[in-house]
């Protein structure tokens, strides 16, 4: 048995964040009120963290990259027969890399369609005025509802399927995304995770951060 680095701490970061994010959004959107200043904040946040995400995935550590998610038929056919690899069981499995794409897509769309929502009370999305009234309409319906209970159906499969691997296959994924490290039988490649890395990986979030700041601030 190996023990070894598999997810570096910016992705660990990011995820975790992530899922504070998604807990407070959900929470201040129901809550609504002078809690939507809140959800604003959240909801900038988890847009600069997918815009984070994007880069990372190109010049993070190897199992962080898009380049490593196994989202081939072949690979989803061997791993439902069995037949899985020594890299299904480091980074993410072919099942697991189509829920991480699945997940980040309607994250974004949730951040697409809240940025030009209106509630035609007190709050509005910061492009709202920015496109057509038929198109704050449509936005506003599917984050308010349809996108919403998406979203929180998709987490709920997650949670399900991270207990399902952890009661059935032994697999501690949850411990792994925290401490970064997993207990593998046969050898795959180390990601690399070092202060070089995570310096880098302050450098891109803080563009993100900008970029983001850019789009959702007033006259900019």
């Amino acid at each position: 048995m190996l023990t070894l680095r598999i997810w570096d701490l910016p992705t660990r970061l990011f995820h975790w964040l992530l899922a504070l994010c998604l807990v407070g959004l959900v929470i201040t959107g129901n809550v609504g009120g002078n809690a939507m200043v809140w959800h604003f904040r959240f909801g900038y946040v988890v847009f600069s963290l997918l815009l984070f995400r994007v880069l990372w995935g190109l010049m993070g550590g190897h199992w962080s990259r898009w380049s490593s998610l196994p989202l081939g038929f072949s690979s989803l056919r061997r791993y439902l027969q069995g037949r899985g690899q020594a890299s299904d069981l480091a980074g993410h499995n072919p099942l697991g890399a189509w829920s991480v794409l699945a997940m980040l897509f309607f994250l974004s769309l949730q951040v697409g369609t809240g940025l030009i929502s209106d509630d035609e009370i007190a709050n509005m999305g910061p492009l709202s005025s920015s496109v057509s009234g038929a198109w704050v309409s449509a936005a506003t319906h599917w984050h308010k509802h349809w996108g919403k209970l998406l979203l929180i159906l998709l987490v709920l499969i997650h949670l399900l399927a991270i207990a399902w691997y952890s009661w059935r296959k032994r697999q501690a994924l949850v411990q792994a995304m925290w401490h970064g490290d997993k207990v593998l039988q046969n050898p795959v490649l180390a990601t690399v995770d070092s202060s070089r890395t995570r310096w880098i990986a302050l450098a891109l979030m803080a563009l993100a951060a900008t970029a983001v700041a850019f789009v959702v601030l007033p006259g900019s």
